[in-house]
């Protein structure tokens, strides 16, 4: 959850290093800190401060640190409140070692209760502060690289750790378990990182680090071992997109940038996966043979958050079109519940980042039983990536706004198309049929900018219902999944409480909610059942709700019953999340915008979920 950077080499490390937290926040912004090794005096400094990241800019501007070498750190709190104390980095008791930790350590209670025996003095309540003085333990006779991998030895739990010592003042070390961590190789300098944006600016060269390895980096050279000290060779990957996929680019924030780069991410995703003289779909590193998928006689989702809902929108259409019998699961049900799951399963595991822990730790499960694994991610490279049998890569782009916009639409993209080619290899569906659903996909991004142009009315929506205390969302059939996305938008942004439910189920609960001072968002497409939304909504105006509705171009009848109404383009029911999902990412945005919150970093959040 949090954001690790670390740099070695010839140019001053501070700038760089705030550079690589900023691109990091996205991970975690409770506080933030810095660990450099004066030029001078061959010592550490830092500097730390709670809040976000601009709040150490002042302080570092006050009191900046001299160096060629650092370690730096923005925090998603776990073991202790977002204070200067607990803020990373934390040193030894000498001052000599500093160390920055992502992950938790789960049995830090016992290993601090024995260094606290030994003499060592602990000054926060963080897990992470063992680590530093279990290195501290070690590192006497030998190196600072020995003395870390005896004290990962010890270790229960997850981390990605970045360490510098004094005695050793041209030596970066890191080292992962469960969280992640890359090394980025340069010219007469090296860089750690816990994702790429953070050092694309200075490379597109890294190495993505497996479970249990060790980088020791200095200006000129990296080796890589295991916790025993055995060379390991990796090759170094090029990242081929650029940083400016990264930044703003005059937008107000991230979010709405990475609203209006969905037509334009899912033409690529379309044309990157429909072989243009074929017609085929096809999905190059989808490794699973195509005899293992016609055999296949369940399918399993997991997935957490907003991909869970991609997920629950593919259990519709695998089962309408592939008739598979598919169960969904949130990852953190899935990894704990007694899995009646073998060889003939393929499992889908859905994450952006490629990190999300509760979804690792399924596939994991689900692996030991012999399923077969295809994950959906949007990370090249990520652990859940290194660990399935066949990726789907959804090439959607750094994603910086916590909640996630662009990453959904291509999940759904990338899911649908690969339920198309499913049917199409398992014979059950005429390749007339699905060339004319691929049609249809093809025109989805040019009505995604359709809908774009409504932005100042669905501000203006927003105005006009910023100030209730509370949403309902409501959808039927493949827009039920649609209702639990645009609730979990509005509570994630606004922090307005929202729920998401199947309309069909209003009757059994939520109909003693609806009254004059909350909203009702009725998801209406045309569909086989839009007649039964029509008689949600005119439940709902019998009893005075305020009605948003999201309807086809040329519906009429839902305009008698409300006068807010936005008109989405008419297109295949199977398809119309693609469409869905954009009004409801702007409603919640603009709400979000008026209220006057946080919309790229909200409270409490993080992007990547790395820990359980």
């Amino acid at each position: 959850m949090c954001g690790i950077v670390g740099y070695v080499g010839l140019k001053e490390a501070q700038p760089i290093l705030v550079d690589g937290l900023k691109r990091l926040e996205y991970r975690g912004y409770d506080s933030s800190g810095l660990a450099v090794i004066s030029s001078q005096k061959n010592s550490i400094f830092i500097r730390k401060s709670p809040g976000k990241i601009k709040s150490l800019e002042k302080l570092l501007k006050d009191k900046p640190l001299i160096g060629h070498i650092g370690i730096g750190h923005t925090r998603w709190a776990t073991h202790g409140s977002p204070t200067q104390i607990n803020a990373h980095p934390h040193a030894d008791c000498k001052n000599e070692i500093a160390v920055v930790h992502n992950g938790i350590i789960e049995n830090f209670e016992a290993l601090k209760s024995q260094l606290m025996k030994e003499g060592h003095r602990f000054l926060s309540q963080t897990d992470t502060e063992v680590i530093v003085h279990l290195i501290e333990k070690f590192y006497k006779d030998v190196s600072l690289e020995e003395a870390v991998c005896k004290a990962l030895k010890l270790l229960v739990g997850s981390f990605a750790i970045g360490v510098i010592a004094s005695k050793e003042p041209n030596k970066l070390i890191g080292a992962r378990l469960g969280s992640p961590l890359i090394a980025g190789i340069g010219k007469g300098e090296n860089f750690l990182a816990s994702d790429v944006p953070a050092i694309l600016d200075f490379t597109k060269e890294v190495i993505f680090l497996d479970e249990n390895e060790v980088v020791v980096l200095d200006k000129d050279n990296f080796k890589i071992s295991d916790l025993e000290g055995k060379t390991i060779f990796k090759k170094i990957t090029h990242i081929n997109w650029d940083i400016a996929q990264a930044e703003k680019c005059g937008f107000d924030h991230f979010m709405l940038k990475e609203i209006e780069e969905q037509p334009k991410i899912l033409e690529g995703l379309i044309n990157a996966r429909i072989n243009q003289e074929s017609g085929k779909i096809f999905f190059e590193e989808q490794n699973v043979a195509e005899d293992k998928l016609k055999g296949i006689k369940e399918i399993f989702i997991v997935a957490c958050g907003t991909a869970y809902h991609a997920g629950m929108v593919a259990k519709y259409a695998l089962e309408s079109l592939c008739g598979i019998p598919t169960q969904i699961d949130v990852s953190s049900e899935f990894r704990y519940r007694d899995l009646l799951i073998g060889p003939e399963a393929l499992v889908i595991a859905i994450s952006q980042s490629g990190e999300t822990a509760d979804t690792l730790a399924g596939v994991r499960e689900a692996k030991k039983r012999g399923a077969s694994v295809i994950s959906v991610c949007n990370v090249l490279g990520s652990t859940l990536t290194r660990e399935s049998d066949g990726v789907i890569y959804t090439y959607a782009g750094p994603e910086i706004g916590v909640a996630s916009t662009k990453a959904y639409t291509a999940q759904l993209a990338a899911l649908l198309l690969f339920t198309f080619y499913l049917a199409d290899i398992r014979g059950v569906l005429p390749t007339a049929k699905i060339n004319k659903f691929l049609d249809e996909l093809r025109k989805i991004p040019k009505h995604q900018i359709e809908i774009l142009k409504l932005q100042k009315k669905i501000a203006s929506l927003a105005g006009k219902h910023s100030h209730l205390g509370s949403f309902l969302y409501l959808g039927r059939n493949i827009n039920y999944p649609s209702a639990l996305e645009g609730a979990l938008k509005l509570k994630e942004i606004s922090y307005i409480p929202a729920e998401g439910y199947a309309a069909g189920e209003m009757k059994h609960g939520p109909i003693a909610l609806i009254d004059e001072y909350r909203a009702v968002v009725c998801i209406a497409p045309s569909s086989k059942v839009y007649e039964k939304m029509v008689s949600n909504i005119q439940e709902i105006r019998s009893r005075k709700g305020k009605i948003i509705a999201i309807v086809s171009e040329g519906d009429k009848e839902v305009k008698e019953l409300t006068r807010e109404v936005i008109y989405i383009p008419k297109t295949e029911e199977l398809l119309s999340p693609l469409l869905v999902a954009l009004p409801l990412q702007l409603l919640a945005y603009y709400i979000a915008v008026k209220r006057g919150c946080d919309v790229d970093q909200p409270r409490n959040l993080a992007k990547s979920v790395t820990v359980e």
